[in-house]
């Protein structure tokens, strides 16, 4: 790998070996087909052939975008992005996000996942990114050939982006029965009124459309009130009021007013009151592909702590020979493997039993991952010391993207509840637990509890 950059030839080997299986998949070594051999080897060429030496083309067009606007987020893509969006198409390995295209498991996808992490250039042009990768699944699964015709093939195509219009200020929108935005019917119209906010790639101006979450009724079941609907960008009434900062500084997740826009009822997705129906299908593959990505990235941050580590010098010896740094090293692959060893575990149930069976193994590693590498980037920080935190390294922006993934599609907290509720649905009282627990005799022999059994004490054998 010695055509590499320095700080990527000191990614694993193993990530960019196409004759290798990379040692975490060998439990799994009975599930790859050999279209995974293959797909994974097509993409390994399409990122060393064609998206590392793109590179420092891309960084110069990226440069000479951003002096035509007042500020990044205005900035249009690079030209170049089309060349390898050509190019991967070429190669067979555009939109591999759907398994339509790809002909790859959940599992099998995994590791393609990782490399398009530490990648991102590559993610981008095999136009496998969030949130187009949501809606164009949306759009798939549910939309009507009308809908597939007008959007969903300009964005397989690349010519378009998206944004998923659903977080709103005024309400706790982790909860998604809040989402108080109004769709209401007016003859071959609906008319929409909201407010959102951090709604990712809505300012970059190759975002053309919204997929929609509102209400189309605030009464019947809880759950069968929300819809999705179509958007255009650029339909009257839709007002981007500001970008959103992360951390202070401004970032493409927009804050929109939409004043009474009209859209045709035809743009309404699967039809009223389906919209938890299609969120649960959006969310799952969306969640674990996220986790995907960014063991990528920590294997990247990992990288950079190996590079740094032998090229600089401190209290009389390399800081590769430093104790404590080694140990950094260390726990760093240990968290690595087994967050990897989990996301499979999960690609795994979702491959046999479903996204929605599989949501408390996305939960786990939707939780774990993104803790995970924010912890390897924070140490890869310590080890850069103030170069970590500045414009010369790429560790702040990790940092500020895992960070914010902490909370994209769904706190922790959300995530936790869902483990923590579907754990104890299904253990329960047990045995090994009432007789690892113990008990003292000695409460119902004396019986000076029995007037609080009830309210302040559980009543001995039943459930909480």
């Amino acid at each position: 790998l010695t055509f590499l950059p320095p700080f990527l030839s000191a990614m694993s080997v193993q990530a960019l070996d196409k004759e290798a299986i990379p040692d975490g998949l060998r439990p799994f070594r009975d599930r790859l087909t050999p279209r995974f051999l293959e797909a994974r080897s097509q993409v390994i060429d399409f990122i060393t052939q064609d998206v590392i030496p793109a590179v420092p083309e891309f960084q110069k067009q990226r440069q000479a975008e951003l002096d035509k606007v007042s500020h990044q987020i205005w900035a249009a893509e690079p030209p170049m992005v089309n060349d390898l969006r050509k190019k991967a198409q070429a190669r067979k390995i555009y939109n591999f996000f759907l398994p339509e295209v790809s002909g790859l498991s959940v599992l099998e996808y995994a590791p393609i996942g990782e490399l398009l992490g530490a990648f991102p250039l590559a993610n981008l042009a095999m136009n496998c990114t969030a949130p187009d990768t949501g809606n164009m699944e949306v759009l798939e699964k549910y939309g009507t050939p009308e809908q597939k015709e007008q959007w969903l093939k300009p964005l397989l195509a690349g010519q378009i982006r998206s944004a998923f219009a659903m977080t709103e200020p005024g309400v706790a929108s982790s909860d998604a029965t809040n989402i108080s935005s109004r769709i209401e019917r007016d003859g071959d119209d609906y008319v929409i009124n909201g407010h959102k906010w951090w709604i990712s790639g809505a300012c970059r101006p190759e975002c053309k459309v919204f997929i929609f979450l509102g209400r189309t009724s605030f009464e019947g079941a809880l759950h069968r009130q929300q819809s999705m609907i179509i958007v255009p960008r650029d339909a009257p009434g839709v007002k981007i009021i500001r970008p959103m900062a992360v951390f202070g500084h401004e970032h493409d997740h927009a804050e929109i007013v939409f004043d009474d826009v009209r859209v045709p009822a035809t743009n309404m997705i699967l039809g009223e009151g389906r919209g938890f129906e299609i969120a649960q299908g959006r969310l799952g593959p969306g969640r674990i592909h996220h986790c995907m990505r960014t063991i990528g990235q920590a294997e990247a941050a990992l990288a950079a702590i190996l590079y740094r580590a032998q090229r600089r010098k401190a209290f009389g010896k390399v800081l590769a020979k430093q104790d404590t740094l080694r140990q950094v090293v260390a726990e760093a692959r240990i968290s690595i493997e087994q967050n990897r060893q989990l996301c499979y575990l999960a690609a795994v149930m979702a491959d046999e039993v479903g996204f929605k069976a599989a949501r408390k193994y996305i939960a786990m590693i939707k939780v774990a991952a993104p803790r995970m590498a924010l912890k390897i980037v924070d140490d890869a920080i310590q080890v850069h010391g103030a170069h970590g935190v500045g414009q010369d390294s790429k560790l702040s922006d990790m940092y500020t993207g895992l960070r914010t993934l902490r909370v994209a599609d769904g706190p922790d907290i959300v995530h936790l509840n869902t483990i923590a509720k579907m754990e104890m649905e299904a253990t329960g009282d047990s045995a090994i637990g009432a007789a690892v627990s113990g008990e003292n005799k000695n409460v119902a022999k004396y019986g000076k509890f029995k007037h609080v059994e009830g309210r302040l004490a559980p009543v001995p054998g039943s459930k909480l």
